[in-house]
């Protein structure tokens, strides 16, 4: 493995994992763009824009990118999360130069004003749909409850009544200040020519302007309670909690990943023995996930009505015990060994490295190769989750119950 990096004229930064015993390369372009960086008047139009990058460029219709796409065997995607949007593609070596070629295209899109129109249908249909879905969008209100106006709060898809006031021109203005070159980059790995790269990527992006880019990073005010809503359709009851956690740019990430994996992973967990073994629930898990200046582990539990009551109280019980008791050099010992597996295992495609380079390139300009994350892993200590712990206590934060339950208590 070889890690290399480099930066064009115009800021636009190239950063590669290459790999020459690989049989395929992941690249993609990586964009600093997301719901943090919205207002409310522009919810959802990151992820609205996502969308009508594929619709067309001024060289490529939306039919010519699908097919040129296929044409190259790729797997390709996009997606948009609160901090970044992401267009890649996993390829077979030998079409490096088209996929650069396509791709930096469509990081030009035409935004045509009857794309617009017809994909703000799309846009509305979908945040209507994950309404109708469990959690029936708690998932998104119970940041909106847990950090109030913190832009964490902002929901991806964004509203039904912000999608539809959205224009063109507003988007138009929005691509022209985020999708600048000093706000993306591109990033590879696996079997990659990267003095090609460098070469195929200034060719096509090197004459794109630079624009001045920032972003707000304020502190989180969390804003611990419980909601109890009331959706007569759902069959089972829902349960979702956030709770304070190490951000992406904190050495104890690691520890929290640790702590979550011991804590609520979907099997061999506490959660997993006390609440979905038994048959008392049909999923119960944690996780901790890290953005710029703010973690949250958040919990996922389903089941039965008549047993919702007894559920949370153990949910809490096994919260109060983990706070005063920790947890034990054996769960520690297992976590560790599940994690390694899961890094070791997710390295071996080309495509899941892309992610893993672009990724610590987007959130902390750094790379971080196998070795180093298995590292970071293996030297986590009780003494560290305990210190965790006591800083990022699981019995504090927000919980949402959504389900037939009318009332709670």
């Amino acid at each position: 493995m070889e890690f290399r990096s480099h930066t064009l004229e115009n800021g636009l930064e190239i950063v590669a994992e290459c790999n020459a015993g690989a049989h395929s390369q992941g690249v993609g372009f990586f964009v600093r763009t997301g719901a943090r960086d919205e207002t409310d008047e522009l919810a959802g139009v990151s992820h609205f824009l996502e969308h009508m990058v594929f619709k067309g460029t001024p060289h490529r219709s939306a039919d010519d990118v699908n097919r040129e796409f296929d044409e190259l065997g790729a797997h390709y995607n996009a997606f948009t999360s609160e901090e970044n949007t992401v267009y890649y593609a996993a390829v077979l070596p030998e079409y490096q130069k088209p996929t650069i070629d396509l791709l930096a295209d469509i990081m030009r899109p035409s935004l045509r004003e009857e794309d617009f129109a017809m994909e703000k249908k799309v846009i509305v249909e979908e945040i209507q749909m994950y309404a109708d879905q469990p959690p029936f969008g708690m998932d998104d209100k119970i940041k909106e409850l847990h950090y109030g106006k913190h832009p964490l709060a902002r929901s991806v898809l964004g509203t039904v009544e912000s999608v539809e006031a959205l224009t063109a021109d507003q988007m138009r203005t929005y691509f022209e200040s985020r999708y600048s070159p000093g706000n993306l980059f591109v990033a590879a790995a696996g079997k990659v020519d990267f003095d090609a790269l460098v070469e195929q990527v200034a060719h096509r992006c090197g004459d794109w302007p630079t624009q001045t880019t920032s972003r707000d990073v304020p502190p989180s005010a969390s804003q611990p309670g419980f909601h109890c809503l009331h959706r007569e359709s759902a069959t089972q009851q829902y349960f979702l909690q956030l709770v304070d956690a190490p951000a992406s740019e904190s050495a104890d990430r690691y520890v929290a990943k640790l702590l979550a994996t011991m804590f609520g992973d979907d099997s061999g967990s506490r959660l997993y023995w006390e609440l979905v073994d038994p048959g008392l629930a049909e999923s119960a898990s944690l996780g901790h996930y890290e953005y710029l200046g703010v973690g949250m582990y958040f919990s996922w539990m389903s089941c039965e009505p008549s047993d919702a009551h007894a559920n949370y109280e153990k949910i809490v019980q096994l919260q109060q015990q983990a706070q005063t008791d920790g947890f034990t050099i054996e769960e520690l010992r297992q976590a560790q060994s599940k994690v390694r597996a899961r890094v070791v295992l997710g390295s071996e495609r080309p495509r899941n490295r892309l992610f893993n380079v672009g990724g610590n390139w987007m959130q902390r300009k750094e790379y971080r190769s196998v070795a180093d994350d298995l590292q970071a892993v293996e030297q986590v200590t009780l003494d560290d989750i305990h210190r965790v712990l006591a800083a990022y206590p699981l019995t504090i934060g927000t919980t949402v119950t959504i389900g037939p339950l009318e009332q709670w208590g």
